[in-house]
């Protein structure tokens, strides 16, 4: 496929906007608490409350607007998005003081509150069903590959002082809202008369999942398979550092090593399974976390850590891509980003539940939230597996072609 032809496919523009949207995150991220702490002058025991407030405007924006891109477009959303959060982190370069870090964060996450789900929305909308879990593996590989480069990016621009790698962040954004302005098309589908627009309107309509129980039941085990996953990212730093085994570039570098072996094998690994029932590829991505979870229990070591990694990111690679193609398979195209929208409020609730639980049960024991994990991840996967097998998944035995 060519470059001219590349850019011509709205669902191609729309996965290349993950990279850019996760540049943005991994320059500033890494650099947030030191930045915080020395130039914005917030005590270290406000710091985890800020970083409460950039997921916190997101979890208590996307209920109201998450869904806004099935009235207004898909388009002027994304545009508005990508403007509001680059501009946010802009502002962010210029704060100082707990209070006026924490309005521009949570206005931060009011704008990114539309952003993960429309982006999702425009691959749904252009993609054939079956084809759905390829092109959203393909947004897994940017959005990977984004997250390796953006720490090293950030590790430069923080050579010339702390707040500059907001800046970096901004132009990331930046970027992404002129890839939207000029290159990518409405791809809303008509439907439905004014009168059903009228009907859609209300709070109830922007959270499908109280309306729909195959959704709510998908999406509940889902958020807590991710939340006992998410305990990797969160506890793994400070179980590293309690053992002796990695000083904190190290604890970095292992996690880029996760992020470069899914932006690698995504692709493959969703090929390779594309024949694999909804039911199959959660048990296995539930059993591969497990190992993750047994092999942290046995042994602290570096080869330790490193087969735990790659067993969390394939675990990851498994599962990942299948949840937004059940999201979209069960939506109608006129309430496509509000069912995506509800896939962006359970990553939120995992985001601030995820941290907190696992660090209360690393205050406990050093051990405990791999023990605690193991049956959680079990019975979140049977009931993922189970609300999958209820829900009507077209591509479970569908091939995975390449795009064009």
């Amino acid at each position: 496929m060519n470059l001219l032809t590349f850019f011509r496919k709205p669902a191609s523009i729309a996965a290349l906007l993950f990279l850019f949207i996760s540049i943005g995150d991994g320059v500033m991220l890494p650099f947030f608490a030191l930045w915080a702490q020395k130039d914005a002058g917030v005590p270290v025991a406000w710091i985890g409350v800020l970083f409460g407030c950039y997921a916190g405007g997101e979890l208590l924006a996307t209920p109201l607007l998450g869904g806004i891109a099935d009235r207004l477009g898909r388009r002027p959303v994304l545009l508005a998005s990508t403007l509001g959060v680059g501009c946010g982190f802009l502002l962010l370069s210029f704060c100082h003081g707990v209070v006026a870090t924490a309005v521009v964060l949570l206005l931060i996450g009011v704008f990114e509150s539309v952003l993960h789900p429309t982006v999702f929305t425009v691959i749904g909308d252009v993609v054939p069903q079956e084809e759905t879990r390829h092109h959203f593996a393909v947004a897994r590989v940017l959005s990977s590959v984004g997250r390796a480069v953006g720490p090293a990016l950030g590790a430069l621009l923080v050579l010339r002082s702390l707040s500059t790698v907001f800046v970096g962040s901004a132009v990331a954004l930046l970027l992404a809202a002129a890839l939207v302005a000029c290159l990518l098309p409405e791809t809303r589908h008509a439907g439905g008369s004014e009168e059903d627009d009228d009907d859609e309107e209300g709070f109830s309509a922007l959270l499908p999942a109280l309306r729909d129980r195959r959704l709510g039941g998908l999406l509940l085990c889902f958020m807590l398979l991710e939340v006992s996953g998410s305990w990797v990212e969160t506890v793994l730093p400070l179980s590293v550092h309690a053992a002796g085994t990695l000083s904190p570039s190290g604890v970095g570098l292992l996690f880029t090593f996760g992020s470069i072996l899914t932006a690698v094998l995504q692709i493959p690994v969703t090929r390779l399974t594309a024949r694999f029932s909804a039911r199959g590829l959660v048990l296995a991505s539930a059993a591969i976390l497990i190992a993750a979870f047994g092999v942290l229990l046995a042994s602290p070591s570096l080869i330790a850590l490193v087969v735990a990694m790659a067993c969390f990111s394939t675990a990851d690679m498994f599962c990942g891509p299948l949840i937004p193609s059940a999201v979209n398979e069960l939506a109608a195209p006129k309430t496509r980003a509000t069912y995506m929208a509800a896939v962006s409020v359970a990553n939120d609730l995992k985001d601030t539940v995820g941290p907190a639980s696992g660090t209360m049960l690393f205050a406990v024991a050093a051990s405990l939230p791999w023990v605690m994990g193991i049956p959680l991840v079990g019975v979140a996967a049977l009931g993922l597996a189970s609300a999958l097998s209820r829900a009507p998944i077209a591509d479970e035995s569908v091939p995975v072609e390449p795009a064009s």
